[in-house]
C-alpha cells in the first residue's frame, strides 16, 4: 500500500514530466514551421515587389533608350510627368531617378524642376561608374538630398551604343512600404520580420529598431553567409534575447528576407499548456492519493495482530531516518535544552562544593584532596560535554566580538605545540589585509584546538599541520549547490588542513554527527567537530571538509565579513584569570541571590558570604521584588533566568531596576532559550555568568560588577 501510495504520486509526475518534455519540443517545432510560414509569405511579397522594381527598371530603359540627356533635360516637364503616372500606379514606389554621367540628376516623377545635385558621392553612382558589367546594385538605407525623406535604391547604369557609362536610373524605394506589409502579419510570440542585404545592412524592419547592420560575429549573420537559406538559433542582435531566426535569399538579388521569433515567447506559450494540463490533473492525482491514503489506513487497522512488530520496524526506520534528516539539529537541541539546565545546576552545586570543600580542608589529607581533585575533574568534563552539546545545537551563548583571526592564530601558537606535540610541524599562512568577522574568540580558538587534535590523531607518526586565512567570496552558484540558508558575499576564510590518513566519503558525510566517531573506544566523544560545525552555523557561517584518502584532510571555516563600522567590542587577545581568587572586601554591600534551585542558592550564598557580602535569598520573582522593596541597601541582583512561578530572571531584573534604577544586576544560565539572548548572541546590556560556574568565576564576575576588583586581576569573561 506505500508503494501503491508512492506511485499514485511518483507516476503522474513521470507521466507529466515525459508530457512536458514531448510537449517542450513539439511546441518549438510548430513555432518554426509557423516561422517558415510566414517567412513564405514574406518572401513572396518581397519578390512580387522586386520584380516589379525591375519591371520598371526595363521601363525607363525602353522609354529613354532613342532619348540624349540634353533632351530629356529639354523635355524635362514631358519625362517627369511620364515618370509621375507610374509612380501613382505603383505605390512601393518612391520616385524614379535618372543620373547623367556626371552624377546630376537629370530627372524625377517628383521633383521638378530638378534642382542641382552632386549624387556622384553616391556609393551606387561609383559602383556603375567603376564597374562593366550591368549588374543592379541596392544601396542602403539612404537620407534624400532632394526631400526630407529616407529610401533604399535600385539601380542600373545606362550606357551608349559605344558601350560606354552613360549616368544611372535609380528606382527610389519608401523602407516604410515593407515595415507596413510587415505590421499587417499576425503579432505571433513576439514576431519580428526585416529586409537585409547580405552584407548584413538592413533595408526595412518591423518592429523597427536602432541598429543599421547585423554585426558580423552574430550567429545569423555567419548563418547568412554560409547558407542561402536556413534557420538558426542565437542571442538578439540588439537585446541579447534568444530567438529563432529563418531567413532566405531573393533569386537575382543580394537581398534575404528575414523572420524572427524570441524563444521566451515559445516557452511561454508552453508553460501555459502545460499549466492547462494541471488545472485538470492535480484534483485527480490528490484524489488518487487521498483514496490510497484512504486505503492504507484501513489496512493498519486489519493489521492489528501485527501491531508489536510494526512499531518496532517502525522505530527503527524513523530512528534511521532522523540521522539522516536536516531536523537531527533541531532534535539534539531540544533534547540538550531540556537537560541543560538541571544538569547545568547540579554541576554548579557538586563543582561549586567540591572547590569549597578543597579550600576549607588546607592540604589537611592528600588522600582526600586528591580525591576531591578527581571529582573535580569529573564535573569539568561534565560541563565540557553540555557545553558541546549546546554548541552544537546552536544554543550556547556567543560573547561576539570583532576578531582580527590572524592575531588570533598568532596567538595560539604556544598551545597549539603544546597540545599536538612536537612530531607535527605546525605551519601558518596569514594573508595580509585580512577582513575583520562578527565571532566569538574563544569559540573560535576551541573550534581551532579541536580541529588541531583531529589532525594530530589522522597523523600518528607525525606529518604537517597548515593554518591558512584568506579573504574569499562565495558566490551564487556555490550557495545554491551548498543550500542550508546559506547566503552569498564576502567571507573570512580559516582552513585548517594535514598530511594525515583522509577521509572516505561515507566518513565526510557523517563527520558532524553528534558522537560519530573513527577513534577507538575511549579515544573521543565525537562531539568535537560537532561543536565546531554548530559554533560556525551560529555565527552564520559555513564550513566545508576536504579529504582523499592517504592524501590529507582540510577544513575550511567562513565566517561573514564585518562591516568596518560596527558597535561590538574589538578582541584585543586572551587575558588570563590569575589562578587564585584576589582579596575582596564587600562588607559594607548587600545582595539579594534569586534563584529556584534551594542547593545552587546555598553554594553561591555561602560564597557571597565569604567574600564579606551580606546576602538575602529568593526562590522565586515575587519573593525576590517584595525583599527589594523592604531593603534599598541591595547594591547587586543575582538571578538564575529560568524561573518558576510564571516570571522568567530578565523580567524580574526590569521590574526590579525600576524599582531601583541603579541596582546592577548579574543573570545566571546554563541554557540558552531564554529572555536575555537572541540569535545565539548575549544581549548588548547584560552581564552573564554561565552555568555550571565555580566559586572563582562568581566572586571575580560579582567584583568586576560592583568594582571591587583590584586593578590587574584578570577576569574572565564567563564561568
Amino acid at each position: 500500500m506505500r508503494a501503491l501510495l508512492v506511485i499514485s504520486i511518483a507516476l503522474p509526475l513521470a507521466i507529466f514530466a515525459v508530457a512536458s518534455w514531448i510537449s517542450y519540443f513539439e511546441h518549438f517545432r510548430e513555432a518554426e514551421d509557423r516561422l517558415q510560414r510566414t517567412l513564405s509569405t514574406i518572401y513572396e511579397h518581397a519578390s512580387k515587389v522586386f520584380d516589379t522594381f525591375e519591371l520598371s527598371t526595363e521601363y525607363l530603359e525602353e522609354v529613354l533608350t532613342s532619348a540624349s540627356i540634353e533632351q530629356i533635360r529639354a523635355n524635362e516637364a514631358a519625362y517627369s510627368d511620364r515618370l509621375r503616372r507610374v509612380i501613382e500606379r505603383l505605390p512601393q514606389l518612391r520616385d524614379l531617378w535618372i543620373i547623367d554621367a556626371a552624377g546630376f540628376p537629370v530627372v524625377s516623377g517628383t521633383v521638378h524642376p530638378m534642382p542641382q545635385i552632386d549624387l556622384s558621392d553616391r556609393r551606387y553612382f561609383s559602383f556603375h561608374k567603376d564597374s562593366d558589367t550591368a549588374s543592379t546594385y541596392i544601396s542602403e538605407v539612404l537620407e534624400a538630398r532632394a526631400a526630407n525623406t529616407k529610401f533604399f535604391a535600385i539601380t542600373r547604369a545606362r550606357r551608349d551604343a559605344q558601350g560606354r557609362f552613360n549616368g544611372v536610373i535609380l528606382v527610389s524605394i519608401a523602407p516604410e512600404y515593407f515595415s507596413e506589409y510587415y505590421q499587417s502579419l499576425p503579432d505571433d510570440l513576439a514576431a519580428a520580420y526585416a529586409l537585409v542585404r547580405t552584407d548584413g545592412a538592413f533595408l526595412a524592419r518591423d518592429p523597427p529598431a536602432p541598429l543599421a547592420r547585423i554585426p558580423a560575429q552574430a550567429v545569423l549573420f555567419k548563418a547568412m553567409q554560409a547558407a542561402e537559406a536556413g534557420t538558426v538559433r542565437g542571442p538578439g542582435i540588439i537585446d541579447n534575447v534568444e530567438r529563432i531566426y529563418a531567413y532566405k535569399k531573393l533569386p537575382r538579388y543580394d537581398v534575404f528576407v528575414l523572420s524572427q521569433i524570441e524563444v521566451r515567447g515559445v516557452v511561454g506559450v508552453w508553460l501555459r499548456a502545460m499549466s492547462y494540463h494541471l488545472i485538470f490533473g492535480i484534483p485527480a492525482t490528490l484524489a488518487m492519493v487521498a483514496f490510497v491514503s484512504l486505503a492504507l489506513r484501513r489496512t493498519k487497522r486489519e493489521a492489528l495482530a501485527f501491531a508489536n512488530l510494526q512499531r518496532e520496524v517502525a522505530r527503527r526506520e524513523t530512528t534511521e531516518q532522523a540521522l539522516r534528516q536536516a531536523q537531527k539539529m533541531e532534535a539534539v537541541g531540544r533534547l540538550t535544552g531540556g537537560v541543560a539546565h538541571d544538569f547545568n545546576n547540579l554541576l554548579t552545586v557538586i563543582l561549586g562544593n567540591v572547590d569549597l570543600a578543597l579550600r576549607r580542608l588546607d592540604n589537611a589529607d592528600e588522600r582526600i584532596n586528591r580525591l576531591l581533585s578527581s571529582a573535580r575533574q569529573g564535573c569539568l568534563r561534565a560541563a565540557t560535554l553540555v557545553q558541546r552539546l549546546l554548541a552544537f545545537s546552536r544554543q550556547h551563548p556567543q560573547e561576539v566580538h570583532t576578531v582580527d583571526i590572524n592575531r588570533l592564530v598568532s596567538g595560539m601558537s604556544e598551545i597549539l605545540h603544546r597540545t599536538i606535540g612536537e612530531t607535527i610541524t605546525v605551519e601558518t599562512v596569514l594573508a595580509s589585509g585580512l577582513w575583520k568577522g562578527a565571532i566569538d574568540p574563544n569559540q573560535l580558538e576551541n573550534a581551532i584546538i579541536n580541529m588541531a587534535v583531529n589532525a594530530r590523531d589522522a597523523m600518528p607518526d607525525g606529518g604537517r599541520l597548515t593554518i591558512e586565512t584568506a579573504n574569499a567570496f562565495l558566490d551564487e552558484a556555490y550557495v545554491a549547490k551548498e543550500g542550508g540558508g546559506l547566503k552569498h558575499g564576502q567571507y573570512v576564510m580559516l582552513a585548517i588542513s594535514d598530511t594525515g590518513a583522509g577521509m572516505s566519503s561515507e566518513v565526510i558525510e557523517n563527520a558532524f554527527e553528534p558522537f560519530y566517531t573513527t577513534k577507538p573506544t575511549g579515544a573521543g566523544s565525537g562531539l568535537g567537530l560537532s561543536m565546531v560545525y554548530g559554533f560556525v552555523k551560529q555565527s552564520n557561517g559555513h564550513i566545508k571538509i576536504y579529504s582523499e584518502v592517504g592524501h590529507g584532510t582540510a577544513v575550511k571555516l567562513y565566517f561573514p565579513r564585518l562591516a568596518e563600522k560596527n558597535e561590538l567590542p574589538t578582541w584585543t587577545g586572551s587575558d588570563a584569570p590569575s589562578p587564585t581568587r584576589p582579596a575582596i572586601d564587600g562588607a559594607s554591600k548587600s545582595i539579594l541571590v534569586l534563584e529556584d534551585d534551594e542547593e545552587v542558592r546555598g553554594f553561591a550564598s555561602e560564597v557571597l558570604r565569604d567574600l564579606g557580602y551580606r546576602v538575602e535569598t529568593a526562590s522565586n520573582g515575587s519573593r525576590a521584588l517584595d525583599l527589594i522593596r523592604k531593603h534599598p541597601e541591595f547594591v547587586l541582583l543575582f538571578t538564575d533566568v529560568v524561573l518558576p512561578g510564571g516570571m522568567n530572571g530578565r523580567q524580574v531584573a526590569e521590574a526590579a531596576q525600576a524599582l531601583r534604577p541603579d541596582l546592577k544586576v548579574l543573570f545566571a544560565t546554563g541554557y540558552t532559550r531564554n529572555a536575555i539572548i537572541h540569535h545565539g548572541r548575549l544581549d548588548a546590556d547584560v552581564e552573564l555568568l554561565t552555568k555550571p560556574f565555580t566559586a572563582d568565576a562568581l566572586a571575580r564576575k560579582v567584583a568586576q560588577i560592583l568594582g571591587d576588583l583590584p586593578t590587574g586581576s584578570g577576569v574572565p569573561s564567563r564561568g
